[in-house]
């Protein structure tokens, strides 16, 4: 069978039938529950990916397209907005909540993750004065420390995504 929509074609000959959004959607899921989230939350954010309603999806279409209530979206949508994966947002002269992702919600997670990363090590840097200079716990703290730092310093992950993205975007224009 030819996948539908342009997905790509061996994993979607696994599940004959389906169309490009759920095969995605039950493939993300899948992959979401194997790092020990919920497989909702994971068929939430995967619909939310490759839904093209820009004013954002309601909490019943989530709830359908998940197979969950709606007290279980109202968790797993909280869940991901604070994970920084979603927004909730309105529509004009509408009380509801919608649910939208960003275009970009991998380079807005990276952000958040260095800030993580920062506090980590600011928090390695501290504990290096509490432990005996030599010492086990001195070697495992000034590894941490080090180790954050590198990650924040060499890496420069969020510079690199963006330097990486407008070039990708100035080659897609030269096709054109």
């Amino acid at each position: 069978m030819e996948p539908q929509d342009g997905g790509p074609k061996g994993e979607m000959d696994e599940r004959a039938g389906e169309t490009f959004p759920d095969w995605f959607i039950e493939s993300f899921a899948d992959y979401w529950q194997s790092m020990g989230s919920s497989r909702i939350e994971g068929r939430i954010a995967a619909y939310l990916m490759v839904s093209d309603a820009a004013e954002g999806v309601s909490a019943e279409e989530l709830a359908e397209v998940a197979g969950a209530s709606r007290g279980s979206v109202s968790t797993y949508t909280r869940s991901l907005i604070a994970a920084g994966f979603v927004r909730r947002v309105r529509r004009p002269d509408d009380r509801a909540h919608y649910y939208v992702m960003d275009e970009d919600v991998w380079g807005g997670f990276l952000d958040k993750e260095q800030g993580y990363l920062r506090s980590q090590r600011d928090l390695a840097a501290r504990a290096l004065a509490g432990t005996v200079p030599g010492g086990p716990a001195h070697q495992r703290i000034r590894n941490m420390r080090d180790y954050l730092g590198w990650l924040l310093e060499v890496q420069q992950l969020p510079a690199a995504w963006r330097r990486y993205k407008e070039e990708r975007d100035g080659q897609e224009g030269q096709e054109s």
